[in-house]
């Protein structure tokens, strides 16, 4: 229920459906006083959400950009979130804008700063298809010879919750020890280290997929962008969570 709840949410934040919606009735009202109303409306909020200065600013404030991983420290597990991968429409996948956190995970596990690597995800579709994230994963783990032996990997997951959850069940079986390290994206690892640790698995942020890890201002900053807006969308969803998830669930 919370699952179907948090997808009916997530398209309710969509800001462009807003942006949308204010302009048809704009569009269509007869009356002059509430077609300007929603016009300008609708003009101030697209303007507002697609300034790249008030979203960098949003991202130094909210992104988790360091870890507290000691050099030369070992640990049994690090756990890499799904989410770097999408379906191919043809039953393979492929790597998407947040394949980072494939990276770090592999470079973690080949640097022997963890013995073992946990990839969690599953398919978060509203109506999945048989495509299951962490099974593509494992294979191309396989491919980069990573030993079998060396890899966990759940395919149930539909979100951070589910990944929390299904990782310490797992964790436990293999008798793997914490701390473990948490690999996922710097913009989504406030909401995702509060989970786990509700969850009561002891975990080490090691943040990566980085917007930016400097903060500049230049004139471009005030022009409307659309890359602005998309990432506004992606905050709007992890505020959200993570209120929902600290207060409610």
């Amino acid at each position: 229920m919370f699952f179907i709840f948090s997808k009916v949410l997530s398209f309710l934040m969509n800001l462009l459906i807003w942006v949308l919606a204010f302009l048809l009735i704009a569009l269509f009202s007869k009356n002059v006083k509430r077609k300007r109303k929603f016009l300008i409306t609708g003009i101030i909020v697209l303007y507002i959400f697609s300034n790249s200065l008030l979203i960098n600013l949003f991202s130094r404030c909210w992104d988790v950009r360091e870890t507290d991983v000691p050099a030369g420290k070992k640990y049994t597990c690090a756990i890499v979130l799904g989410g770097f991968s999408s379906e191919d429409g043809e039953g393979g996948g492929f790597f998407n804008s947040a394949a980072d956190r494939f990276i770090q995970g592999v470079r973690l596990q080949k640097t022997g700063q963890v013995s073992h690597l946990l990839i969690t995800g599953g398919n978060g579709l509203l109506m999945p298809s048989a495509f299951r994230e962490a099974d593509w994963v494992r294979e191309q783990l396989r491919e980069m010879q990573v030993p079998d032996s060396c890899v966990l990997s759940e395919s149930k997951s539909r979100n951070t919750i589910e990944n929390a959850a299904f990782s310490k069940d797992l964790l436990q079986q293999h008798k793997l020890k914490g701390p473990y390290l948490l690999v996922t994206s710097a913009f989504h690892m406030r909401r995702s280290m509060m989970i786990f640790k509700k969850q009561g698995v002891d975990v080490v942020a090691y943040p990566c997929n980085f917007s930016s890890r400097r903060f500049s201002v230049s004139f471009d900053d005030f022009l409307p962008n659309a890359g602005a807006l998309a990432g506004w969308g992606t905050y709007i969803k992890e505020v959200i969570g993570y209120v929902v998830t600290r207060y409610f669930k």
